[in-house]
């Protein structure tokens, strides 16, 4: 952007979601820090979460940015009851744009450049009644980028059902993805969520520029594959800017428990403690709560464990509803005995913990994630290997870059979503990560990744330069 008296403005759209809006939050402040931007943030909240409740006051710093919520828009009747996440916010952010082109207008300085994510691509024709620049924001990793944007084109090759072919689906330059890899919404062709992933897939191209929240040097293959004329950047033809990792920082979100936790915590010998939580939305089923428990058990191992109300099927079932409901509702769903039995080996928290100053402890030593790209940054950033556990959204790509690409994470045999995995293997796997020298060597790789993603924050390293380009 030319340069001008006014400082600039930054207005940036959130659609629902700590996965969408912590690193939205994230961006706007490096937009302050690093470009010296004015910024707006309008959140488009999904009001039932309570931890989205905590997030967003625990970053209200009108000296940095200004958070707007604006107000919700009735689906109802747009949407059916059992629709899929994926649909109803799509559906959601469709509807808020009227509310959204009022709130644009009635700021007291005119934007001049527009940032959405992936959800508000449809809102991007804002900008051009500014005149100004308009930007997405893709939080997650290239590799996700790459399947988005090449999917309209997957959609005219592939005849039936992704999830029933026999080979990976090809994406020119880049690693080829599983069929048992594809995102939720490319699971039934026929279900509304896939129409609306296509549907983003084409609108992306039609930003000025992509921002995405990984970094160069975890990239690079991918992040030139994009680039490259001859392979997707015939498709793109948009100048892609690596600005990540974008990750909360230690301190940013206060909650009751803490003081219990990090008591606990700090007795504990160093690396010598599994974190297990499934991200904000994430549920498991009964059975597999069980199995759960008892593989941990088993493992003789230290644990700290986010527990949720089991669902009937695991998925996302908590993503409007997560940090609500009683903890003794939760509690009930273990094995009889459990708490006592493990009492001097693991604290069980209900529904939500400070995940960020948790991965950050010296005594935490792995993570049993649900592979969420927030969450995987946030491991990166502290050190930490994995134990993959998909479970929803673009989470089994997620799981097969980290476990078969960066070598920083362990996964079971059959994928979550498919069946139980039982008690035995989940011991096995806790064992791997935190005992076994196969977790020793991953948390040697998941160090080095560490370090240069810090590199890549410092002053010209390269998400820092990425980000001073895109809005210069």
């Amino acid at each position: 952007m030319e340069g001008r008296n006014a400082k600039a403005h930054a207005v940036l759209l959130s659609s629902p979601g700590l996965g969408h809006l912590i690193p939205v939050l994230e961006l706007g402040k490096r937009l302050v820090t690093v470009n010296n931007f004015k910024v707006t943030i309008f959140v488009v909240s999904s009001l039932t979460a309570a931890a989205e409740s905590q997030v967003l006051q625990s970053s209200m710093s009108p000296e940095l940015c200004e958070v707007i919520r604006l107000p919700p828009a009735n689906i109802s009747d747009l949407v059916d009851a059992d629709a899929a996440v994926v649909t109803r916010i799509a559906v959601l952010m469709r509807e808020i744009r009227p509310a959204l082109s009022s709130a644009i207008s009635a700021l007291k300085y005119p934007p001049t450049v527009l940032i959405v994510d992936l959800f508000g691509t449809e809102s991007l024709g804002f900008a051009d009644d500014f005149k100004i620049p308009k930007f997405v924001f893709i939080p997650s990793h290239a590799w996700f980028l790459a399947l988005t944007i090449y999917l309209p084109r997957l959609d005219e090759v592939v005849k039936g059902e992704y999830v029933d072919e026999k080979e990976a689906l090809f994406i020119p330059g880049c690693r080829p993805v599983q069929p048992e890899d594809v995102v939720d919404p490319m699971m039934c062709r026929s279900d509304q969520q896939y129409a609306e992933y296509v549907h983003m897939g084409m609108n992306i191209l039609m930003a000025d520029g992509i921002l995405v929240s990984t970094w160069e040097e975890l990239e690079p293959e991918t992040l030139a594959a994009l680039r490259d004329n001859k392979l997707l950047g015939r498709i793109s033809k948009v100048p892609i800017y690596p600005v990540g990792p974008m990750i909360r920082p230690i301190g940013a979100v206060d909650h009751s428990s803490k003081k219990l936790l990090f008591d606990w915590l700090d007795k504990q010998p160093s690396v010598s403690v599994l974190f297990v939580s499934f991200g904000s939305g994430g549920m498991l089923s009964n059975e597999q709560m069980r199995e759960l428990a008892w593989g941990l058990e088993l493992s003789r191992q230290r644990f700290i464990w986010v527990v949720r109300t089991p669902a009937v099927k695991s998925g996302d079932g908590s993503f409007f509803s997560v940090g609500s409901g009683s903890s003794n509702d939760k509690l009930s769903f273990l094995p009889e005995g459990f708490l006592g039995r493990t009492q001097n080996l693991g604290l069980v928290v209900s529904d939500w913990a400070p995940q960020v100053e948790i991965l950050s402890h010296p005594s935490v030593g792995g993570f049993f994630s649900h592979c969420g790209w927030n969450s995987t940054l946030e491991s990166i950033m502290n050190g930490v290997p994995m134990i993959a556990w998909p479970l929803y959204a673009e989470q089994k790509l997620n799981a097969t870059m980290l476990a078969e690409g960066l070598r920083i994470a362990v996964r079971s045999k059959i994928l979550p979503s498919k069946g139980i995995v039982g008690r035995e293997e989940i011991k096995m796997l806790v064992r791997k990560i935190m005992v076994d020298d196969e977790g020793r060597a991953m948390r040697a790789r998941v160090k080095e990744l560490k370090l240069s993603a810090e590199r890549a924050w410092t002053r010209n390293g390269s998400s820092w330069k990425a980000l001073a380009q895109a809005m210069c």
